[in-house]
């Protein structure tokens, strides 16, 4: 990416939203046909001032709140969901900021005037072949070791979303203490010793650059140890990122229903069987699917809008990303199912937005996780 300085924001996202959307969907096939990643989607992004834009404002960064990033992250989305998701990722470092553990000042205004001044990117990498997710629980095998300047870090990573461009990685690892400890440890891409393999060749979001990364004896300052913490000790909570992370997340599925929801109204419109002599949008059948489809995407529309505007709050973070994703792939698939092959072909949209779709099951938290999560608040409260 150019190192020049992004220039000042000086039009509404309202101005600026609709042409990255139009922008960003006219390289959407190409970048999926090719699993690339989509580099210029981040320089146009730094060129509008958007890649700060949770960043603390004391710091330089807009300081955005829930609504407003949820606006620029559907539209993103829209035109290209993977961007949209590495994008995610940023701006949920970015927005919890402040309050991150193990971070000194001037790490923090480091990490922020990289990606003002040189469209850093920044990620978390966590999830190692043997391990899976996290979030199931379990210790990380990659191991940091210490040394007279601070750590060596070696291990592999999986799924590391946007790691072609990732200036900064934070990379999950456990100490080789007697006592091990577990936590970040904050890795600069121009490190020696990593290196990223190229094995993301997925069904859906095949341009967010999801590779394998590398380290092997990796140096890591000795500020750059992010508090690691014996396993199991308490993380305090973040009420905030409760509500951002799955109002963002599902967000990106949302709108790549809409995407193929709008794809299917027009080609309902111009397809005219010459049996028929008329659009299939004039069958009620179809109106009634239509139908069905948007109110699908409204209970969506509702759902985000609540929990970005604080009416949903922590306890319901999870129930709104698994309710949203569901309902953006029951919209997708009845759509699919509709359009029959024409929705197949490889040269329509409709199928790429049904692969990129279901993606949405994967993130954290997954469905199970959250529905017996929600079982056991309702038995707990009965009990009290």
């Amino acid at each position: 990416m150019s190192a020049a300085l992004a220039r000042p924001v000086t039009r509404s996202l309202d101005e600026i939203l609709p042409n990255l959307t139009e922008a960003f969907a006219a390289s959407a096939e190409g970048h999926d046909r090719d699993s690339s990643f989509p580099f210029e989607n981040f320089v146009r992004l730094r060129h509008e001032g958007l890649l700060a834009l949770t960043a603390p404002k004391a710091l330089g960064g807009g300081g955005a709140d829930l609504a407003t990033t949820l606006k620029v992250v559907e539209a993103v989305a829209r035109g290209e969901p993977a961007t949209a998701l590495v994008l995610t990722m940023q701006y949920l470092f970015h927005a919890s900021l402040d309050g991150r553990a193990g971070w000194t000042d001037d790490l923090k205004a480091r990490v922020v005037r990289d990606a003002i001044e040189t469209g850093a990117l920044i990620n978390a990498l966590r999830v190692e072949p043997e391990l899976g997710t996290p979030a199931r629980g379990g210790l990380p095998a990659t191991i940091a070791r210490r040394t007279a300047d601070g750590w060596s870090l070696s291990g592999r990573k999986i799924y590391s979303t946007g790691s072609p461009a990732l200036t900064w990685m934070i990379v999950w690892a456990r100490t080789d203490e007697p006592e091990p400890r577990v936590g970040g440890f904050l890795v600069h891409r121009d490190s020696p010793g990593r290196r990223i393999e190229e094995t993301w060749d997925h069904t859906g979001l095949r341009a967010s650059g999801s590779h394998d990364v590398i380290f092997e004896d990796t140096p890591v300052p000795a500020e750059h140890a992010l508090s690691p913490k014996p396993p199991g000790a308490p993380q305090p909570p973040d009420p905030a990122m409760a509500v951002w992370s799955p109002v963002l997340t599902s967000a990106i599925y949302n709108a790549v229903a809409v995407s193929a929801r709008d794809w299917f109204v027009r080609w309902l419109t111009e397809r005219v069987p010459a049996n028929l002599g008329a659009p299939l949008s004039t069958l009620p059948r179809f109106q009634e699917l239509v139908g069905t489809i948007d109110g699908l995407l409204l209970q969506n529309r509702v759902l985000l809008d609540s929990a970005a505007e604080g009416r949903l709050g922590p306890a319901h973070g999870g129930l709104v990303k698994h309710l949203v994703t569901e309902n953006a792939i029951a919209a997708v698939e009845k759509a699919i199912a509709a359009a029959g092959n024409p929705g197949l072909s490889r040269h329509n949209p409709l199928q790429r937005h049904y692969r990129d779709v279901l993606c949405g099951r994967i993130h954290t938290p997954q469905a199970d996780v959250v529905l017996t999560a929600a079982g056991r608040a309702a038995f707990a409260k009965l009990a009290h």
